[in-house]
Formats: structure tokens, sequence, C-alpha cells
């Protein structure tokens, strides 16, 4: 039974992977033709099947910048973006795509030591901190030993000096796994998806307007309160819009 179990999982695994394959391909076929929305169903279609990719986020950007919805388009190229952070490609087109959003929105001034931490930590996510960490261990542990058992003395001095630092390094990536994992956990960026839309002091459409956006504006999602979400912007302003005005990325 075990093994019909099994043959049956790779069965419909076939099925659905090829399907994808096909859906894909049509709607690449769609999108030369210059048919974006059917390009953009067909895509969506494998998107509602479970299958994420950086290449398939990338096309459905392609296809909703080219229908003039910068909203969509931008929060199809962050999606891409997430799962492939180094793709140039995905980079210049999100970077056209922010030219056209209305809102242009100045970031806060960053301190000498916010800017080292930002250039620095934004080499790894936090699992490639973690991976670097244990790396470092093992090296550590290895010199260390080496050390220990050496006879020379140049060696000895050598391994010892080496294995301070790679314990040095290893508490360094350490502490960056340790924020990069904080910054990660509180990291809830959105796109706004209406044209327009009005930014409350407090959670109710009769409170007052602390100021507008418009279509595309990423933000960061600071708290909820039922169908309300308090946002952030770059600049540090903050309010609360209806939750059907954007978009989780």
């Amino acid at each position: 039974m075990k093994k019909l179990l099994y043959i049956l999982v790779l069965i419909v695994s076939f099925s659905a992977f090829s399907q994808n394959e096909t859906l894909f391909e049509q709607g690449k076929e769609l999108y030369k033709n210059g048919k974006y929305q059917q390009a953009i169903n067909s895509w969506m279609k494998i998107v509602e099947n479970g299958e994420h990719s950086a290449e398939l986020y990338f096309n459905l950007g392609n296809a909703q910048y080219k229908l003039n919805h910068i909203g969509p388009s931008i929060y199809y190229y962050e999606k891409a973006l997430q799962l492939s952070p180094n793709d140039q490609d995905i980079k210049n087109n999100l970077a056209f795509a922010e030219n056209a959003r209305i809102d242009s929105i100045e970031p806060l001034p960053q301190t000498v030591f916010s800017k080292w931490y930002t250039s620095i930590s934004s080499i790894f996510t936090f699992e490639g901190w973690a991976v670097l960490a244990v790396a470092l261990s093992l090296s550590f542990v290895a010199l260390f030993l080496f050390y220990y058992f050496a006879f020379s003395e140049r060696k000895k001095r050598l391994l010892f000096v080496s294995s301070m630092c790679a314990g040095l390094l290893l508490i360094a990536s350490l502490t960056l796994a340790f924020f990069t994992y904080g910054d990660y956990s509180k990291n809830q960026p959105a796109i706004i998806f209406a044209s327009e839309i009005d930014v409350k002091t407090e959670p109710s459409m009769g409170s007052n307007v602390a100021f507008t956006l418009h279509e595309g504006t990423k933000v960061q999602i600071l708290a909820q309160d039922g169908n309300w979400f308090r946002i952030t912007l770059a600049d540090g302003k903050d309010g609360w819009i209806p939750a059907t005005d954007l978009k989780q990325l």
C-alpha cells in the first residue's frame, strides 16, 4: 500500500509540474503577442497551484507594468527580489516601476554606524550568518586542537592567532545572525494597491487624515486592529489604512 501511495504522489506531482510548465510557456506566448492580461491569468494559475519562483513573479511584474498597473507590478517585482535578491534584471525593472509612482518618500538619514551595520548585515540573510557561525565554530575547534597538539613553537603561535581570529569572527557572525533575525521578524513590508488612499490618525473612517498615499508605495506594517493596519513610511510618518488597500509581501 505504501509503495502504491508513493507512486500515486509521484504521478500527481509530475502531472502538476507538467501542467505548470505548460501554463508558464502559454503565458510567455501570450505576453509576446501583447495579450498581457491573459498572460497574467495563465501565470496566476501557477501561483494558485502553490508554485513560487523569481522568474514567475518577474514575468507577472512585467505584464502588470505593461498594463500600467504600478502597484501590482512593484508588488511582483518585490516578490521576485525576495527569492532572487541579487538579480540585476529584477532590480532594474523594479526601479523603472518605482519611478512611475506618484509618492516620493525620502528616507530618514542614517548614522555612520547604521550605514555600516546595513552594508555588513546585508551580505547574508540571518540563515547565511548562522551557517557561517557554524563553519567558524568548527574552524575554531580544529585550529585550537592543532595548536594544542603542535610541537613547533612557530606553528603554535600561528595556530593560536588563527584560532583567536576564528573565535572573534564566530562571535561577530553570531551577533549578526541574532540581529538580522530580529530585523527579519519585524520586517512586514506591503505595497499600496489603492490608486489613492487617505491615511488616518486612528483606525476609523471618521478620524482625521494624516497624509495621502498612492498606488505602488512601499510601507511597513506596525500593527493591526481589526480590518485596519497601522503603517509607517521610510521618512517616519505613520497612520492607519484599511487592510483592503494594501497587499503584504
